[in-house]
């Protein structure tokens, strides 16, 4: 049996923006020739094109496309580079990379517009170099607009992973929706009327939906759509609609805010994974026009404001706000809300656990740097 390399090719792209379709029907005899063809506006210029030349190349059948995403069998890849030469793959994505990583960033893309690259592709980098910043080994580097990892100082935690916006990169050694910092809310719970009257009337998206007169309609002006553009642009299948109205559920959620930017009316927003009261609306209208279109939705009575023993509750364009930073989840505002429109962020006892343990970890791992580094100084020293 042949010897495994130390190292195994990696694909630096994940999406399906590439014109991968588009090519598939041009009968392209080369990804080269698939390139030269051109882009449209609205592809990915940088990402995989699909026609499969490497594929073709690889003697140990360990590259297939399978649902338009280009799949490497690390247990079938030998190292041996062939996919990865620039006369094979012309939009040099493929890259081999140490057999023992894994933290992987799948993608290539150039574009500098981060609501553009979000429009593109839903595994896009966005460049916001969170992952930078939060490394502690300066392994990650912005090159050309995506975020590239250097090998030779990951130490494979998950400092990048956590910290990703977009929630892109892939981990082997932690669960992304369970290790995570923020998850996304709907400030709605009363988009049933709405679905219905959007639906009865023929209109099928969210962006046809925000166009009409919600007034006219005898809706609310700035409740939920329910036609489900968010639930389009999940990665995660963490958005669904329940009972006309977009609902996140924060255990498989990774916030990586794709569904902030495909909500038209902006009800979807980020907040803290922890233990807290939210409040589902973000109603404008006066208590007489809310309480006609909606049975759910914030009077801005203020008896949570005047009730929250931490003041972590104010009022803004006539709905309250819970400020996540103050709430201790104590349950007096939801025993004083006459219409119990306020919600409780729930979390599992595992991930409280589990975050003490990675914390725990990452403190031992930083005081063991400290140590070694002491000696290292000794020895010098003593030399």
């Amino acid at each position: 049996m042949k010897e495994m390399s130390q190292e195994v090719a990696f694909v630096a792209c994940a999406g399906s923006a590439a014109g991968k379709k588009r090519f598939a029907g041009m009968n392209c005899s080369s990804c080269a020739e698939a390139v030269s063809c051109g882009f449209e506006r609205g592809e990915c210029k940088s990402g995989c094109v699909g026609v499969g030349s490497c594929i073709s190349v690889c003697k140990q059948n360990a590259l297939r496309m399978e649902d338009g995403k280009l799949i490497v069998d690390r247990e079938l890849c030998d190292g041996c580079g062939d996919c990865a030469a620039p006369d094979v793959c012309p939009q040099g994505l493929i890259r081999m990379i140490p057999r023992k990583a894994t933290n992987f960033i799948p993608c290539s893309s150039t574009e500098e517009e981060e609501e553009v690259v979000r429009k593109t592709c839903g595994y896009g980098c966005i460049a916001c170099s969170e992952c930078v910043r939060a490394c502690p080994k300066g392994a990650v580097s912005i090159i050309e607009n995506h975020a590239v990892i250097d090998y030779d100082k990951c130490a494979g935690c998950d400092a990048c992973t956590i910290k990703c916006r977009k929630k892109i990169i892939v981990d082997t050694l932690h669960d992304l929706t369970k290790i995570k910092e923020k998850v996304a809310f709907v400030r709605c719970s009363g988009g049933k009327k709405a679905q219905e009257k959007y639906k009865s009337m023929g209109i099928q998206s969210c962006v046809e939906a925000a166009k009409q007169d919600a007034k006219a309609l005898g809706l609310c002006t700035t409740g939920c759509l329910g036609q489900g553009s968010c639930t389009a642009v999940c990665r995660y299948d963490a958005i669904s609609i329940v009972d006309g109205t977009a609902y996140v559920d924060p255990e498989k959620c990774v916030g990586c805010r794709d569904c902030t930017f495909a909500c038209p009316k902006g009800l979807i927003t980020i907040v803290p994974y922890k233990g807290m009261k939210q409040v589902p609306c973000s109603s404008t209208d006066d208590y007489e026009d809310k309480r006609k279109v909606c049975d759910s939705a914030c009077v801005a009575c203020e008896d949570c404001k005047a009730n929250c023993p931490n003041g972590a509750i104010y009022m803004e364009e006539k709905h309250a706000v819970v400020d996540p930073e103050l709430c201790e989840n104590c349950n007096m505002c939801q025993y004083v809300c006459m219409y119990n429109v306020i919600r409780e962020q729930s979390v599992p006892e595992y991930i409280y656990a589990q975050r003490s343990a990675l914390e725990n970890e990452a403190l031992d791992n930083e005081t063991s740097g400290k140590t070694a580094g002491k000696e290292e100084t000794g020895k010098g020293g003593n030399l």
